[in-house]
Order: C-alpha cells, then sequence, then structure tokens
C-alpha cells in the first residue's frame, strides 16, 4: 500500500512561514505519510498529490503573494482534492489564545478552493529577519517568535488523520 501524498507549500518572504511548512512535513511524515515541501512559487503541478496544505503570510492585512498566485494557477486540480490552508502572521501571542478567523483574502479564497480548514499560527520577527520593519519591531521589544511547535504538529496530525479517512 502507497502512502499519501501530501504538498505542503508555502508563501514567504523571510522564513517563518517555511518553518511552519517544514514542521508540517515532519509531522506528516513521522504519521507515515509522503509529504512533500515545496514553495508556493515553485508549484506548477498538484494532480500528483492526494492532499494540499497550503499557506501563506500575513503583511498588513494580505496573504502572501506567492501563495495566492500559487492558489489561482492551481485552482482547477485543488477543487478535486482535499486542501488545508494556514497562516503564519500575528507578532504576538493571539493566535494562542484564540482562533484567528482567515482574513478576507484567504476566507475568499477557502470558498473558491473548497477548502477544509484554515488556522492562523503566529508568525516570528526576530533580530535576523531582514528589512528596517523588522528592526523596528525587534528594536521596541515588539518582536519575538511566536510559532508554537505543538500546535503546528497537532493541526498536522489532525490533516493526517483526515487523510487517512478519506480511504
Amino acid at each position: 500500500m502507497n502512502p499519501k501524498r501530501v504538498l505542503v507549500a508555502y508563501g514567504s518572504k523571510h522564513g517563518a512561514t517555511a518553518g511552519i511548512a517544514d514542521e508540517i512535513g515532519r509531522t506528516l511524515r513521522a504519521d507515515g505519510l509522503d509529504a512533500v515541501v515545496l514553495p508556493a512559487d515553485t508549484v506548477t503541478d498538484v494532480s500528483g498529490y492526494d492532499g494540499v496544505v497550503l499557506g501563506g503570510a500575513l503583511y498588513a492585512g494580505h496573504w502572501n503573494g506567492k501563495a495566492r498566485r500559487c492558489a489561482r494557477r492551481n485552482a482547477e486540480q485543488l477543487r478535486h482534492r482535499p486542501v488545508w490552508l494556514f497562516s503564519s502572521g500575528p507578532v504576538d501571542s493571539s493566535a494562542e489564545q484564540h482562533e484567528i478567523p482567515p482574513v478576507p483574502g484567504v476566507a475568499r479564497r477557502m470558498k473558491k478552493l473548497g477548502a477544509r480548514e484554515h488556522v492562523t499560527f503566529g508568525g516570528a520577527v526576530t533580530a535576523e529577519t531582514p528589512g528596517p520593519i523588522a528592526r523596528s519591531l525587534v528594536r521596541h521589544g515588539k518582536g519575538g517568535d511566536f510559532r508554537n511547535p505543538e500546535r503546528v504538529q497537532a493541526w498536522a496530525h489532525h490533516i493526517g488523520t483526515e487523510l487517512d479517512a478519506l480511504g
């Protein structure tokens, strides 16, 4: 019996979302699935996958453009397989404290793709994050890494369970 193939694609400019995608991929592989993690801008064909997890970084209320373009480029194929969406973004503990609904653009994408669900995870802005906004946030004590690996792993286990239930 071949394990189910899952694509975990991410759109990220500085890497916080890539770290979440890597954690999802590792967890799915530990659960016996064949998970492939790729940057969203390299994904041109999802037909070889049994399920797709697509994530994008949030910035100023918008989902990463690479994730949006990946969803548009593969929309027809994505409608014929289970899809889960995630966002990374709040640079605070709000994602840990309560469910954060998807931003309007992601909510529209969910509906168009028939995505099963969306989760928002905390983001990360640290001294290693490039750019003047990141430097300013860190300098004013508002940076940090708010990604929770246990929460990411629990969601990935949930995805694996759903895929197994599909037969």
